[in-house]
């Protein structure tokens, strides 16, 4: 996708974030992969999804330099450019405050595979990862480590990130785990939440990259 079209996807998407009450206020942060720039357009640090324009986004190198833009990237910028750098498969990504995913970050504790949309998405659990300052290079560690080869991590006290081949997916994945979170929540206060088992999650994991949807 083309420069224009990711921007404009960027935009929605932030958008879309507000009105499902994934973020609040500013907080919260998006990117997304530009193939032909070789970087990775993210939104501005502190301003308003429903008034960001394009202009107010940034583009930034895998080294860290801001190659297009005007703004200050957002201070999760150290983030977004280790998972693309630690992850190649990784063409979007979506970092959100929702209620209950925030829930066990603060809790620090894992969201296992309870639903087949989760480990379907996810590929299993949503891990913690240890603790550090909010835009830090140590969070950025920390986060790509818990992440593994899955597609959702929460940040200790602080929140969730989702991943994706592209920035679509990368929101459902936080839409699907905010859910499944919920979900888990009710469930225990039912009783005793039920597991899957690992070879199913495989399964199923393997039946979404390679079957699920429209293929050609």
């Amino acid at each position: 996708m083309a420069a224009k079209g990711l921007k404009e996807e960027l935009l929605t998407t932030g958008r879309e974030l507000v009105r499902t009450g994934l973020v609040v206020g500013t907080w919260g942060n998006l990117s997304a992969w530009d193939e032909e720039k070789g970087g990775f357009w993210i939104t501005p640090s502190g301003m308003d999804y429903l008034t960001v324009t394009a202009a107010d986004l940034v583009l930034v190198g895998l080294d860290g330099a801001v190659l297009e833009g005007c703004r200050k990237p957002s201070s999760e910028t150290l983030l977004h450019r280790a998972i693309y750098r630690g992850r190649p498969d990784v063409r979007g990504i979506v970092h959100t405050h929702s209620v209950y995913a925030t829930a066990h970050a603060v809790c620090r504790e894992a969201l296992p595979g309870i639903v087949e949309d989760l480990v379907q998405i996810v590929g299993g659990s949503v891990e913690v990862a240890a603790y550090a300052a909010p835009g830090s290079t140590a969070l950025a560690e920390a986060a790509v480590e818990a992440l593994g080869a899955r597609s959702a991590v929460f940040l200790a006290n602080h929140g969730l990130v989702g991943v994706g081949p592209n920035l679509a997916e990368a929101l459902k994945v936080c839409q699907v785990v905010e859910k499944s979170a919920h979900i888990y929540a009710v469930a225990r206060q039912l009783g005793q939440p039920f597991i899957l088992q690992a070879e199913d999650i495989r399964a199923m994991r393997k039946g979404y990259l390679e079957h699920y949807g429209q293929r050609p």
